[in-house]
């Protein structure tokens, strides 16, 4: 930035929503990547990020963090899913005996989408999140901003 070099966040892991956000845009193979780590031939392997901006919004059940409501079925999945160049990652999710879809922990779904600029990308993902419904959902209205 014109102030100088700005930190998000550091962290020595691969957070959800971190990881989502970028790696949606990786076009080599990750299994490559880490074949290559472990031959120690990673300097040679030409890796290669889809163009454009990413972002990912959490939606997450309701008392998340502190002691999370589960067992919400959740809907509208395959109407998040199919929206253009979006992907929803679950995370703490389960299945009930009907095979629905249903609340399973905090951080319940990871709403990821990818465009030419962080306006577009940032615009898809809150399109594609009000898709999904449980009771008691929330989430961050000011990811990106």
């Amino acid at each position: 930035t014109a102030g100088g070099p700005m930190l998000l966040e550091y962290n020595v892991r691969f957070g959800d929503p971190e990881t989502q956000s970028i790696l949606i845009r990786l076009e080599t193979d990750l299994i490559d990547i880490c074949e290559a780590m472990l031959e120690g031939k990673l300097a040679s392997l030409d890796v290669k990020w889809r163009p454009g901006n990413s972002a990912c919004v959490v939606l997450a059940s309701e008392n998340y963090p502190a002691k999370p409501r589960t067992g919400d079925v959740i809907s509208g999945l395959e109407a998040a899913g199919s929206q253009p160049s979006t992907v929803v990652f679950h995370a703490g999710t389960a299945t009930d005996p009907s095979g629905r879809f249903i609340t399973n922990g905090g951080r319940v779904l990871g709403v990821t989408s990818t465009g030419d600029s962080l306006a577009a990308s940032l615009d898809s993902a809150y399109k594609a999140a009000a898709l999904i419904d449980f009771p008691g959902k929330q989430f961050r209205r000011d990811i990106g901003k």
